[in-house]
């Protein structure tokens, strides 16, 4: 039985057919529900959205992960992402719109076309599932004919393109068996991974336990002493601690791996804490360069006249 961000139809459901049959699947209200039931054991395993390629990582999922005990990421897949704009039919009179905050903030063009007041839902299926006689819910296109709607718009999302990564989650305890073929063959039905660096991605989260000026530098140079690559960098506050906040961190290799081996027991030597939150087969980069119109406006490149670099670094 594999868990999921309910209900039927979200992006997260889908992501989860990756990973098992629909029969197999059950719909959580929650992420904290979903790692909480795993690390239970009461159910083999949980799907839950990580990072949007618009919107950047996903803080309630990151938050739950960082505080499940006995919770890892196995695998990893990413789907496109688009938006349709729903209503009951024969609606009229509309007076607001309602969405995952995700799929709110991927939208804000057709929000803000529609003047309309905007409520978050728990899921952007639970929206469309949810939708009242004066709302439109945005959401996937299949939830169209799961619950009855009309369209009012397609693809109304901002970005064409946009992308969401999905986490498989297993109870730690089984991990090791997971990623090495074992009884649980991951979705690729291969049974089991290499053991090349670029083979796998692992994720984890860092706490330092002194803070002060360099401690982010001390941990980069760390990497780059040890010849790790680091894909990822985030932060998320220590809960009810001001000012102190938690490293989440998403590298190459794998922690069987002598060289990710030997930076992890540096960090704890220095009195870090470590916590592996995932090992997962790497993904590959979708896209072999960045897109010029993506870039940031007032980013300073080599194109860019010297006035224009000290502008855009200045200001």
């Amino acid at each position: 039985m594999i868990g999921y961000l309910g209900p039927e139809g979200s992006f997260t459901y889908a992501a989860a057919l990756a990973w098992s049959d629909r029969e197999r699947l059950r719909a959580f209200d929650s992420v904290s529900s979903i790692t909480a039931t795993v690390g239970a054991g009461d159910i083999s395993g949980g799907v839950i959205a990580i990072e949007n390629s618009v919107e950047g990582y996903v803080a309630q999922s990151l938050d739950a992960l960082i505080a499940a005990d006995d919770v890892v990421a196995v695998d990893q897949i990413e789907l496109p992402i688009t938006f349709d704009a729903f209503t009951l039919p024969g609606a009229s009179d509309l007076r607001s719109i309602s969405a995952h905050p995700h799929g709110l903030a991927q939208c804000r063009d057709f929000v803000a076309s529609r003047s309309l007041p905007v409520i978050a839902a728990s899921s952007n299926a639970a929206a469309c599932r949810d939708l009242g006689p004066h709302g439109i819910a945005l959401g996937p296109r299949v939830c169209g004919d799961l619950y009855g709607l009309t369209t009012l718009a397609r693809e109304v999302q901002d970005f064409a393109g946009a992308r969401t990564r999905f986490l498989r989650l297993a109870r730690r305890d089984l991990a090791s068996k997971i990623l090495r073929g074992g009884d649980a063959p991951d979705r690729r039905g291969e049974a089991g991974h290499g053991d090349t660096v670029d083979e796998w991605s692992t994720m984890v989260a860092l706490t330092p336990t002194v803070a002060g000026p360099g401690v982010l530098a001390r941990i980069a140079a760390a990497f780059g002493r040890r010849g790790v690559n680091m894909s990822s960098l985030v932060t998320r506050p220590l809960k009810a601690v001001s000012g102190r906040y938690v490293f989440v961190i998403t590298c190459d290799g794998a922690p069987w791996q002598d060289h990710l081996r030997a930076l992890f027991e540096e960090l704890l030597a220095a009195g870090d804490s470590l916590k592996t939150l995932g090992v997962f087969p790497h993904a590959d980069d979708l896209d072999a360069m960045v897109d010029p119109n993506r870039i940031p406006a007032g980013s300073a490149s080599d194109e860019q006249s010297p006035a224009s670099k000290a502008r855009a670094l200045l200001w």
